[in-house]
This record gives structure tokens, C-alpha cells and sequence, in this order.
């Protein structure tokens, strides 16, 4: 699945859409958008096959490598960085092997289970 920046409100509606068809249900509408409950200057990790209508799991605001434990399967990955940080998956505990940078306002639902570290750098 190619990925690419979109709108909060947009972003909602197409994670909420999967997330609807992978567990069966009818998901939330865009209406949500505004409740990610990922304060600004974060990048938030939501519960495996949660929605943005949930609150993250894991949050994390500063540059550098940090590890991941015990996520498996889908999760939204919402870059609500500010100052134009980049953040990277990566396939590694040390910031290594990595998937393409989300620029700020980017999330989707990403399989973490090969994922053991995101990278958060400043531009």
C-alpha cells in the first residue's frame, strides 16, 4: 500500500475504514478526526487493531531511537510532531534497516510486528 500525507480528517476516514474491514464493523466517522488524543509534539502508537478514537498506547516526543516491546500486528502510527520531525519504523532495536519517514500529520495502520524501534529526527 503506497503511503502518503493526508489530512487529519482524511486520515481518520481511511484508517477508520480499515480498521472497519479488517474486524468487521462499521468504524467511526471522520468526525473523530479531532479526538486522536495524541497531544501536538508526540508521535502516538494506538492498541493493536484499535481506532484514532482511542487513546495511544505508546506516545513519544523526543529525537532519538526508541525500542518497541510487544506490539504485533496492525497499529496507527500518527506523526503529530511539530518543526517538521520525521519519524521512521524500523526493523531493528537500534534505529536500523528502517520503512520510509512519515513527515508530520502522516499515520496509517502499519503491521509492527517486525518493527522493534521507531527513529524521531529532527529536519
Amino acid at each position: 500500500m503506497a503511503r502518503m500525507s493526508i489530512g487529519k480528517k482524511a486520515a481518520a476516514a481511511v484508517a477508520t475504514g480499515v480498521m472497519a474491514l479488517g474486524m468487521g464493523v462499521l468504524g467511526a466517522g471522520p468526525a473523530q478526526a479531532d479526538s486522536f488524543q495524541c497531544p501536538e509534539g508526540d508521535v502516538c502508537i494506538y492498541g493493536q487493531n484499535a481506532g484514532w478514537d482511542t487513546k495511544p498506547t505508546n506516545q513519544y516526543r523526543t529525537a532519538g531511537v526508541h525500542k518497541l516491546y510487544n506490539q504485533w500486528g496492525s497499529h496507527i502510527v500518527y506523526n503529530n510532531q511539530t518543526h517538521g520531525w520525521t519519524v521512521q519504523l524500523c526493523r531493528t532495536s537500534y534505529g536500523t534497516d528502517c520503512l520510509p519517514k512519515m513527515k508530520p500529520g502522516d499515520g496509517w495502520p502499519e503491521n509492527l510486528t517486525p518493527i522493534n524501534s521507531i527513529r524521531i529526527a529532527s529536519s
